[in-house]
């Protein structure tokens, strides 16, 4: 096993974390989400109950709105890399969901979609950035390389495939994504230079049709 580098500041050591908060995600040496998916889902509960405490004689639409103000941010929040790939992260998620669901429509659906395809629509969106050359996606987009061939069924926008064994590089957010751009029609796409605003529409529709 390679040894580890010992890091000094100011002559002082720097202990080693097994994980680290950063920008509000959990990071974990071993690049697993387990402990960001316990401590958002134990954070979206606390807040949930409150809300269902506070507005319990509260009609529909102003438990629709505390839910899309107070819950969703936290659900929600760093979407498009932290889309989760194990069934038992996503399941726990989903529970708060249909739990506000039941509470605010007295149904299991808020009829924005499922988390999964909301989180899809995040990380194409996203992707569609970095393949653009926006500046702040420009490292991601640098590394986005041309097929080796195109089918016919291929649009001329695709992006080459990265080979990877493990799931940890299978399911992170540049692979994972890639899949789901390859399979957007052409017409999607359009043109690079449209507005992303455009492009979340086209992308909506095309996962609202698929599901």
């Amino acid at each position: 096993m390679k040894d580890l580098l010992d890091y000094l500041l100011a002559n002082t050591l720097i202990p080693e974390a097994s994980s680290c908060k950063y920008l509000g995600i959990i990071l974990r040496s071993d690049l697993s989400w387990a402990d960001q998916v316990n401590y958002t889902v134990k954070k979206m509960w606390k807040v949930l109950y409150f809300t269902m405490r506070i507005l319990k004689k509260r009609n529909g639409n102003t438990k629709s709105l505390a839910y899309m103000s107070l819950v969703c941010p936290i659900l929600e929040y760093g979407a498009a890399c932290l889309d989760l790939y194990r069934e038992g992260q996503i399941s726990a998620l989903d529970r708060v969901q249909k739990k506000a669901a039941k509470f605010a429509h007295h149904t299991n659906s808020l009829n924005r979609g499922t988390l999964a395809s909301r989180r899809k629509l995040s990380r194409i969106c996203t992707l569609f950035k970095a393949y653009s050359g926006e500046w702040a996606w420009k490292a991601i987009g640098d590394k986005l390389q041309k097929p080796h061939y195109l089918s016919r069924v291929d649009h001329e926008r695709k992006i080459r495939s990265r080979r990877q064994w493990m799931d940890i590089g299978k399911y992170s957010f540049v692979n994972r994504t890639i899949q789901d751009w390859k399979q957007l029609p052409a017409k999607v796409l359009g043109t690079i230079s449209c507005k992303l605003k455009t492009l979340k529409k086209r992308v909506r529709k095309v996962i609202i049709e698929v599901s």
